[in-house]
């Protein structure tokens, strides 16, 4: 018997890629007429969100040190 293994599988492509793929196939077919901007929205807004998370932390860390002097 092979030993099962503990780790949680990952993969899958989740929510936004889903509706990433949804997208772009409905404009390749011509069923939506949106720019390709908003056709890639739901690749791109995570990572905005993320990355203004990250800017926003180091923004609190800065006020902190200085605060700390």
């Amino acid at each position: 018997m092979a030993p099962s293994s503990s780790s949680p599988a990952s993969g899958g492509i989740g929510f936004s890629g889903a509706l990433t793929i949804l997208f772009v196939a409905l404009k390749l077919t011509g069923h939506i007429n949106w720019p390709w901007l908003w056709v890639l929205a739901p690749a791109w807004i995570p990572l905005a969100i993320g990355l203004l998370c990250l800017i926003l932390l180091g923004i609190i860390a800065g006020l902190e040190a200085l605060r700390k002097r």
